[in-house]
């Protein structure tokens, strides 16, 4: 029978060395509809990869546990969405958990507030689900960042009330059993995102961070996701790539970006950019592709 296998390629070169260590243990995100068009993920990303599952409106529980339960089955570590704003009570909320717990053996949750408008229910910001203590013996949280700011949270375009829920977050980290990071939105810009990571340093907050980025895609895809999302400083990077006609037509891919985050969390250990976390914008098989050339590795499938 045919057995899907993951094995490593030829090592990366040094020249990439730095970049191939902050893409170990990178995550990507997916949907429900999206996986359903993944014949087997074993034969995409290393065995083991964290991959949250995006709950958007509309999307009935069952599908987003029978995902989990899939991924789970195929050998990765499902990260479900849990957005407060989509929530409708305390008991919703506890059967959510309970069935990813008992059909797919969560234990992890990225747990943020939505980006609804407004809230369905009880629940508006992932403060108030952590507080319900429902989430207390997970193994893993993950919260939210805005390294370009939020202005659903932040109207006058500055960070005063995201740095407060980090702070809170923070604190929240320091008696939570198991372990915390932040998880970003995507960005473009490199030196917006250093500054960021500094900043949270200068506040305080020592949570690592799992930094957002969008996977290879057509650059016409990113500005209209950019926009939809709003990115803000980094989408005059994507808009100075449209005025290149040369590059116009050509696909983005994150490794100029990349490679300048890898270079400064190589020359500064204690910078809080930990790991990766990938948007499929331009699909799920070229964001892998793209992960497993700069990893050094390759999905193969062999027979016995």
């Amino acid at each position: 029978m045919a057995l899907l296998q993951f094995r490593r390629k030829e090592e990366p070169g040094a020249g990439n060395a730095a970049l191939a260590k902050l893409l170990r243990g990178a995550s990507i995100e997916v949907m429900p509809r999206t996986a359903a068009k993944v014949a087997d993920f074993r034969a995409l990303l290393p065995a083991g990869t964290r991959i949250c599952i995006a709950h958007i409106e509309g999307t009935p529980i069952g599908e987003m546990v029978a995902t989990a339960a899939r991924l789970r089955a195929e050998g990765f570590a499902p990260m479900p969405h849990f957005p407060a704003r989509l929530i409708r009570d305390r008991a919703t909320l506890e059967d959510w958990v309970a069935r990813y717990r008992g059909e797919a053996d969560v234990r992890e949750a990225l747990v943020l507030a939505g980006g609804r408008g407004a809230p369905l229910g009880d629940f508006s910001d992932s403060m108030q689900l952590l507080d319900t203590g429902l989430f207390d013996d997970f193994a893993r949280l993950h919260v939210a960042g805005h390294p370009e700011g939020n202005r659903d949270i932040d109207a006058d375009g500055g960070d005063a009330r995201v740095m407060e829920a980090l702070r809170w977050k923070q604190e929240f980290a320091a008696s939570f059993k198991g372990e915390m990071a932040i998880v970003t939105q995507f960005a473009f810009e490199a030196a917006a995102v250093i500054e960021w990571a500094e900043r949270l340093a200068d506040q305080g907050i020592t949570l690592p961070v799992h930094l957002g980025v969008a996977g290879p895609a057509r650059l016409q895809t990113l500005i209209r996701f950019a926009i939809a999302c709003g990115v803000g400083p980094s989408l005059r990077v994507l808009q100075k790539r449209a005025m290149d006609v040369t590059r116009l037509l050509k696909p983005y891919a994150p490794t100029g970006f990349l490679s300048e985050i890898a270079a400064h969390v190589a020359a500064h250990p204690d910078c809080l950019i930990e790991r990766v976390h990938f948007f499929p914008l331009g699909g799920i098989a070229a964001s892998a592709d793209w992960l497993n050339q700069h990893l050094g590795e390759r999905a193969a499938a062999t027979q016995e």
